[in-house]
């Protein structure tokens, strides 16, 4: 079964093996897809569920967002090959066997995932945990990438679902600073990977992938990533009017601040550098917004 998943070479050490299943299912992805749950079950007033429940529904969203990472690499393995950032893929380079059996295995990764989170919470939880798989894997992968620059736009909706899923396993009736998070997460994809594509502008262009930097001129680019970032920073204080305390509104203006600043940045000088300075803001202020979300509701 495993060299079916898994070219043979016996010259390649386990090691390296275990860094291309971890890089194939996204995982690095997949924590911070968790983690993401877990801010919208924090910031969900009500009871919390047991230890228990939050293992296996933060366990349940990790599978169901490597099964999606999974399934983009399969299909996008003839894309990757076009582009120098990918083209060392597992898939691409045949370390792993493109077949039947990593397409079941992805679909029992998911059904897993579902169950567990319907066990662990209930449907509408599991429902939006399916949802951020579908999003990314099949509307995100199949359906929009390689047909309109609005594809990273509506794929960001796999974030959002995962907010949901966590705030769902409080109270399915949503709270409105869940809701609000939820948003923010759909507005903070498109500038994040903006950023990344303006870098990669010219790859993406020869591979016919039309990203927002493709298909617009640098300045055009740069303001529209900057108009979400406005947006979206704002946003993000709001939850404060809804029982946030002073650590979540600490993380977020904090993060806020410096991923404005870096945005206006890339609008002043439009370049590939300034552009990977803005990515890497992105992170820190998705990394400080959840910390604050997580942290303020265990510490307060």
């Amino acid at each position: 079964m495993a060299t079916a998943l898994i070219s043979r070479d016996n010259g390649i050490p386990l090691k390296e093996t275990l860094a291309l299943v971890y890089s194939v299912f996204k995982l690095r992805i997949g924590f911070a897809i968790m983690f993401t749950a877990l801010a919208g079950m924090a910031v969900t007033p009500g009871q919390a569920p047991g230890a228990l429940q939050i293992t296996l529904l933060a366990l349940a969203v990790l599978l169901s967002s490597a099964s999606a990472g999974a399934f983009n690499m399969y299909m996008e393995r003839d894309l990757d090959a076009r582009m120098n950032r990918t083209r060392n893929r597992p898939f691409v380079t045949g370390r792993f066997n493109a077949n039947a059996y990593w397409l079941a295995g992805i679909l029992l990764l998911l059904a897993v995932a579902i169950t567990a989170a319907t066990l662990a919470t209930n449907a509408i939880a599991a429902f939006y945990v399916f949802m951020g798989a579908f999003v990314y894997g099949v509307v995100y992968t199949v359906w929009l990438k390689q047909r309109t620059w609005m594809n990273i736009v509506i794929g960001g909706l796999a974030g959002s679902f995962a907010i949901l899923a966590g705030a769902a396993a409080v109270d399915p009736g949503l709270a409105p600073a869940p809701l609000i998070l939820a948003v923010v997460l759909f507005l903070w994809t498109p500038p994040h990977f903006w950023s990344l594509a303006f870098k990669y502008r010219d790859e993406y262009s020869s591979a016919g992938v039309p990203m927002l930097p493709v298909v617009v001129r640098d300045t055009t680019a740069a303001w529209v990533i900057l108009a979400h970032t406005v947006v979206l920073v704002a946003l993000s204080l709001l939850p404060v009017m809804y029982g946030m305390g002073w650590i979540y509104l600490l993380g977020a203006t904090l993060g806020g601040a410096r991923f404005l600043w870096t945005s206006i940045g890339l609008v002043r000088e439009p370049s590939a550098g300034a552009a990977m300075v803005n990515f890497h803001a992105s992170l820190v202020q998705l990394c400080l917004l959840l910390a604050g979300a997580i942290l303020d509701a265990w510490l307060i």
